[in-house]
């Protein structure tokens, strides 16, 4: 008697996984589509997998920061923040993909903000080029590589407000005919 009720719940337990798995199946969903994808996942835009490692904010009084961005400080109220992202061209891809230069950061209010400018001798800042099947921005073994955030910046100036006002999330859009976009929370 024991033993049969140990059988028949046993078999239960294993048709409920099974069911469990397939209803699990029904409820994927894609990241950046379906809803924002984490800091830290890649996702693939129009070819080129874009990872968000991190977003910090920069202070200009310090010595590390001051590699990253040599321009005029944030206004009185406002707060500068890197995004340090990479993008690359797959290996199997078997074509030469160009990356994005579309990017946009927007709050839960529905305001939008573009990249702020950066001269393009800075050796952290993200610059869109053509990426040959394998490579990557930034390039391997490069000072943006290499260096603690292990990829290229885009720089947002935010007021402080808007850092309140979250979740922040960064849309990258595919270059121009490509139709595509994908978002990511940033990890303010």
């Amino acid at each position: 008697m024991v033993r049969d009720r140990l059988k028949s719940t046993v078999a239960g337990c294993l048709i409920c996984l099974a069911l469990g798995g397939v209803a699990a199946g029904c409820g994927e969903h894609e990241p950046g589509v379906d809803e924002a994808a984490r800091e830290g996942l890649t996702i693939d835009v129009a070819g080129i997998e874009y990872t968000v490692f991190i977003t910090r904010q920069l202070n200009l009084a310090i010595t590390p920061d001051k590699a990253y961005y040599d321009g005029p400080p944030p206004g009185a109220d406002s707060a500068l923040f890197g995004v340090f992202i990479t993008a690359c061209n797959p290996e199997d891809a078997g074509e030469t993909l160009t990356a994005t230069s579309d990017f946009v950061v927007e709050d839960n209010q529905g305001t939008e903000f573009e990249p702020v400018e950066v001269p393009e001798d800075n050796n952290f800042v993200y610059q869109p080029r053509e990426l040959l099947p394998g490579d990557c921005i930034p390039e391997t073994g490069s000072v943006a590589a290499t260096g603690a955030a292990a990829g290229s910046m885009l720089l947002f100036e935010f007021p402080l407000v808007s850092t309140e006002n979250r979740p922040l999330e960064l849309t990258i859009t595919g270059p121009a005919g490509s139709g595509e976009a994908k978002v990511v929370e940033l990890d303010l």
